[in-house]
């Protein structure tokens, strides 16, 4: 009998809250080559090691949306621990990762500065094991926030851009509701609307749910039907 099981994908991806404030962090890895990224590493770090531990997952590097202490406040930290660099956000957001201790203080998060090895824009990419993720500056909820996209496996990871029924907030320092808006159906949505993505929070969804049903941005709200 031939063998049916389906072939193992290209990319795959476990959402790990963490901090108080359930923030998904994101191991994405090559199943290829078995090794990965975290996506912003807010916090919980023992917990992160051990999932990529009990998925045989060698993290290679560190990729981070935005600035805000749930996302990035322990990046630095585990960065040293693993010897490996950080990727992202837009430098746009570099008045709050300087900020970081602070807010953790607010927040009762632990949070340290750090400087990313390299500071991300559109256009480039960045890439775990043989995997591509395209980057996009999506800013709104922060100056320097940024998306990946693996354009394959139709997926992204999108921070607080985007949520399951809702949209980031525009409230903080340099939030821009317009920007937002604009970032969300100029570079979200034509990436298709099976691409499956990742939020910074809560479940994840699809760029057609949220066209269908999300109350701030589908079509009907937006008077795009």
């Amino acid at each position: 009998m031939a063998d049916t099981a389906s072939p193992e994908p290209p990319l795959r991806a476990a959402m790990l809250p963490v901090t108080p404030l359930q923030q998904n962090c994101t191991l994405v890895w090559c199943t290829r080559t078995m090794r990965g990224a975290f996506i912003d590493p807010g916090g919980d770090l023992p917990r992160l090691e051990a999932a990529a531990a009990k998925a045989g997952v060698t993290v290679e590097k560190i990729l981070v949306t935005h600035g805000h202490i749930d996302h990035c406040g322990q990046a630095g930290v585990l960065a040293r621990r693993l010897g490996v660099p950080i990727e992202g956000p837009h430098e746009e957001d570099r008045f709050l990762i300087a900020d970081l201790a602070e807010h953790g203080r607010q927040y009762g998060i632990p949070g340290e500065g750090f400087e990313p090895d390299r500071w991300l824009d559109e256009g480039e990419a960045v890439t775990v094991g043989e995997l591509s993720f395209d980057v996009y500056h999506t800013p709104g909820h922060t100056p320097g926030h940024v998306i990946f996209h693996n354009v394959a496996s139709k997926f992204a990871q999108v921070g607080d851009v985007l949520f399951q029924g809702s949209i980031g907030r525009t409230d903080f320092p340099r939030g821009d509701h317009r920007q937002l808006l604009d970032a969300i159906v100029g570079k979200l949505w034509p990436l298709g609307d099976d691409t499956v993505f990742v939020p910074g929070h809560g479940p994840a969804s699809t760029f057609g749910q949220e066209r269908r049903t999300n109350a701030f941005v589908a079509d009907a709200v937006l008077g795009r039907a």
